[in-house]
């Protein structure tokens, strides 16, 4: 590593540790949860000072565009966010890309990387500090089908793809100016499908964070059945992907995305197939789960059609929320300190197919996204029951799929 890449290796390395102080176990904007211990290694642990507000100041939306979707999307659009009220107002509109399904920030919030879902394809962007607005910088291919989900690594080195439909995941450099890299390293997820004969012809890799560690990439993967544990490695210029760990979910489930405490010792996996979500311990030295608790996120009675998709934490490590499309609602669950988690209702989305959800970094407010009424339902969230309440404010876009918040100036 050059003296330049070293030193903004250094820097990113400080903005992190402020970030997860400032997080205080909470959930970061574009989904890396940091526990609140994540701050407390050597003199690291005092870099407290000057840490950047929770609170949000742009959010930005991804769409699907494809007629082969039927969507209505335009790409992506960005909002100025008002956090007194939780209004949104639109500024900015990229009406030029191909499924942009779903974004992530990089760590000091500078830039924004998102998939091209059906495609194989992910793009960077430029974040206008001031007004929010993106610069499309480029686009690399994955060597995989579908990207659905991407991560960067904590230290802002690299970012890591989920391949869904081809089942891999590819880890590709972050170069100085925020652009990426050619890909660097793909990784192939062993194992055989499960039953269902649609879903579950191959292996589906879903989502691909880290865990709170920072350690691991942690993988659901729907078609297997299984969720990975890797750990991705830097050698000079090569990456390498090693597999610490696999535990098999229930046949048939479909493993989704994951949520982690505040903490980093439990992990929730929502199960796409059967409208389920697994609870898990973790250990965060070997990167192990084991399950503890299946709980249904439907009510007893219902006997339609319908599938889980969004799980999120809030940042407080007490509530969890998941959304079920079809049942069309937000299922609230309440966590004990010991992992165990119970079902406390649940919300209608007011929309139909409630595909992806994101509570704001303060935990103060969720937005769900209803891919197929074309709208974003903005609920108060209450801090002490968890409870949902509706407060007038509605996003109205085109098959909207993922929305993140920036909080940095």
């Amino acid at each position: 590593m050059n003296s330049s890449g070293f030193t903004r290796h250094a820097m990113l390395r400080r903005h992190f540790i402020q970030l997860s102080a400032a997080a205080a176990g909470g959930v970061l904007a574009g989904g890396l949860t940091l526990p609140a211990h994540a701050a407390s290694t050597g003199d690291e642990s005092k870099m407290t000072n000057n840490t950047p507000s929770q609170t949000p100041r742009f959010a930005y939306v991804g769409s699907r565009t494809s007629k082969e979707r039927n969507a209505r999307g335009v790409g992506i659009t960005v909002y100025r966010y008002v956090p007194e009220t939780g209004a949104c107002t639109l500024i900015q509109t990229l009406n030029d890309l191909m499924n942009p399904s779903f974004l992530t920030f990089d760590q000091s919030q500078t830039h924004l990387y998102c998939v091209h879902g059906d495609l194989s394809e992910v793009s960077s962007f430029a974040i206008d500090a001031k007004t929010g607005e993106l610069t499309k910088l480029n686009t690399v291919g994955t060597q995989g089908k579908n990207p659905v989900h991407l991560s960067v690594d904590p230290t802002n080195t690299f970012l890591a793809v989920a391949n869904y439909a081809t089942g891999s995941f590819a880890i590709f450099p972050i170069q100085e100016d925020g652009r990426l890299g050619e890909l660097a390293h793909l990784e192939s997820l062993p194992g055989e499908p499960g039953p269902h004969k649609v879903e579950q012809s191959s292996s589906h890799p879903h989502m691909i964070p880290f865990d709170p560690s920072g350690r691991f990439v942690v993988v659901p993967d729907k078609g297997l059945d299984g969720v990975f544990v890797y750990r991705v490695q830097q050698n000079n210029a090569r990456y390498e992907a090693t597999q610490v760990s696999m535990i098999k979910a229930r046949e048939g489930s479909g493993p989704r995305h994951v949520v982690f405490t505040p903490s980093g010792k439990n992990a929730y996996v929502v199960n796409e197939l059967d409208s389920s979500v697994t609870g898990y311990a973790y250990d965060p030295e070997q990167g192990a789960l084991t399950p503890q608790e299946i709980v249904s996120t439907l009510p007893s009675d219902f006997t339609g059609n319908s599938r889980a998709a969004a799980i999120v934490m809030a940042p407080s490590g007490k509530y969890l929320y998941v959304s079920n499309r079809g049942h069309d609602t937000v299922a609230t669950f309440s966590l004990e300190q010991g992992g165990a988690f119970t079902a406390k209702g649940h919300t209608s989305s007011q929309g139909r197919k409630p595909r992806f959800m994101n509570l704001t970094p303060d935990g103060s407010r969720l937005f769900v996204a209803n891919e197929e009424s074309d709208t974003i339902v903005s609920f108060d969230v209450d801090q002490n029951s968890g409870a949902l309440t509706l407060n007038g404010q509605v996003i109205k876009t085109g098959s909207p799929v993922c929305m993140i918040f920036k909080t940095v100036n």
